[in-house]
C-alpha cells in the first residue's frame, strides 16, 4: 500500500517575513512623504498669510512723501510704530481708527500757531492753511469790502505769525455852512461924487455839505467833503458910488485935489493900471512863489485865519509879516486877491491860492517868479 505524502506549500516562513518587511518599509516611506508635503503646504500658507499681512502705504507730512511698509491694520497703530505724534489741531486725511489697505495715501497737515487781532481782541488760533486767506476762511473770519488786513491775504502763513484786521467804517453826515455876502462897489454917474447908494441888499447864503467820516476800529481817522448843495443862494450887497461932478464948486475942489496930488507926489510913483483898473500900491514883491490848497483836503476847514469863509477867486494865504491880513493885492496873471488866511508853511515871499476843488489845487502845482502889488485894505474899483 502506498503511503500519503505531506503537500508542500509555495510560501515558506522565510518568504512571509520578507514580504512583511517590504510592506512596512513602503508604508513608512508613504507616511514620511505625506508629512513632508503637509509641512511644505503649511509653510507656504504661513508665508502667503505673512506676505498678505504686510502692506505698503504712503505718508505725506508737510508736503514730504514717505513710503512705509507695515503689518499694522489700524492707522493709529502704524503712526505709533513710526513714532509720529499728532497735535489735536493737526488734520489727517482719514480717521485714526481707520483700517489700512495696501497703497493707501495718508496726508497729515501740521497746524501752526498764529495770533489774530480783530474787533479789539487778540486770540491765539491754529491753522493748517498755507496762506492768510485760507487761514481766515478756516477760522470763519470775514472781511468787509473796506476792511484792511496785515499782512495781505496772499501772504504765506508762518508759525507765531501776527495777523491784524482793521475794521473800516464810513459814515456820511451833513454840515451846514453859512456863506457871507460880499460888498461890491460900482461907479454910478447919476449919483453925486462922495455919495453912495445901496442898489442891492446883501443876504447870507447857506450850503449843505456832505461830509464822509472814516473810522478805523471805531476811531475817527479822517473826514472829507464828497459833495455840497446850495440851500440858500448868497446875494451880494451892491453899492453905487457916485461919480457925478457938481458944477463949479466941485470943479474947484477937484482942482485942489489935483493940485495937492501934483505937489505931494506921494502916489505918483506907485500908480499902475492893471486889468482896466488904476490903483496905487504900497509895495511890490518880486519873485513870489505860489502854491494852492483846498478845503477838501483833510484837516482844512472853510474858515480862514481872519474869520472869513474861504472863497475861490478871492482868498489867499500869506505871511502876515509880508502882507497884512485883510489887504488886497494884485498878482500878475491871476488878478486881484485878498489876504485872508495863513499857513505854517507860508513864510516870506510865498502865497497859497485857494481852490474849492482839490483836483484844481493839485493841478495848479507850484509857480514862481510872480510879481505881486500890495495895495491895501480897500479893493480898487473899475475906472
Amino acid at each position: 500500500m502506498g503511503g500519503f505524502q505531506q503537500e508542500e506549500t509555495h510560501d515558506s516562513p522565510s518568504s512571509s517575513m520578507t514580504y512583511a518587511l517590504r510592506w512596512r518599509h513602503e508604508y513608512l516611506s508613504k507616511i514620511s512623504l505625506a508629512a513632508i508635503i503637509s509641512i511644505a503646504i503649511t509653510l507656504m500658507i504661513l508665508l502667503l498669510v505673512s506676505f498678505q499681512a504686510r502692506k505698503q502705504v504712503y505718508l505725506v507730512v508737510d508736503g514730504q512723501v514717505k513710503a512705509v511698509e507695515t503689518s499694522r491694520t489700524i492707522l493709529q497703530e502704524m503712526l505709533d510704530e513710526e513714532a509720529i505724534v499728532l497735535k489735536p489741531e493737526d488734520q489727517v486725511s482719514m480717521p485714526l481708527n481707520g483700517s489700512l489697505v495696501d497703497g493707501d495715501k495718508i496726508v497729515i497737515s501740521r497746524a501752526v500757531k498764529i495770533q489774530v487781532t480783530a474787533d479789539g481782541r487778540t486770540k491765539t488760533r491754529f491753522t493748517t492753511k498755507s496762506t492768510v486767506n485760507g487761514a481766515m476762511n478756516e477760522l470763519g473770519l470775514s472781511l468787509e469790502s473796506d476792511d484792511k488786513i496785515f499782512p495781505s491775504l496772499t501772504s504765506s502763513v508762518t508759525d507765531n505769525m501776527n495777523i491784524k484786521i482793521v475794521r473800516i467804517n464810513k459814515q456820511t453826515v451833513q454840515r451846514t455852512e453859512k456863506v457871507p455876502f460880499r460888498t461890491i462897489k460900482t461907479a454910478d454917474a447919476t449919483v453925486l461924487k462922495g455919495n453912495i447908494k445901496v442898489v442891492q441888499k446883501g443876504q447870507t447864503g447857506t450850503i449843505i455839505q456832505n461830509i464822509e467820516k472814516i473810522y478805523q476800529d471805531g476811531k475817527l481817522v479822517s473826514m472829507r467833503m464828497i459833495g455840497k448843495e446850495v440851500q440858500a443862494k448868497t446875494q451880494h450887497k451892491v453899492i453905487a458910488v457916485g461919480t457925478k461932478v457938481e458944477a463949479p464948486k466941485a470943479v474947484v475942489a477937484q482942482a485942489k485935489v489935483n493940485s495937492k496930488s501934483s505937489i505931494t507926489k506921494v502916489s505918483s510913483n506907485n500908480q499902475v493900471s492893471k486889468a482896466g483898473v488904476d490903483f496905487t500900491y504900497k509895495k511890490v514883491l518880486n519873485n513870489v512863489s505860489m502854491t494852492a490848497y483846498s478845503s477838501q483836503e483833510p484837516g482844512i476847514g472853510t474858515r480862514t485865519a481872519s474869520g472869513t469863509r474861504v472863497t475861490e477867486g478871492r482868498t489867499i494865504a500869506v505871511d502876515p509879516n509880508v502882507i497884512p491880513l485883510g489887504w488886497w493885492v494884485y498878482i500878475e496873471g491871476m488878478g486881484f486877491r485878498r489876504a485872508e488866511d495863513t499857513g505854517g508853511a507860508i513864510n516870506g515871499n510865498k502865497i497859497d491860492m485857494y481852490f474849492d476843488s482839490l483836483q484844481n489845487a493839485r493841478n495848479f502845482g507850484r509857480k514862481s517868479g510872480r510879481t505881486v502889488y500890495v495895495i491895501g485894505p480897500v479893493k480898487p474899483e473899475l475906472n
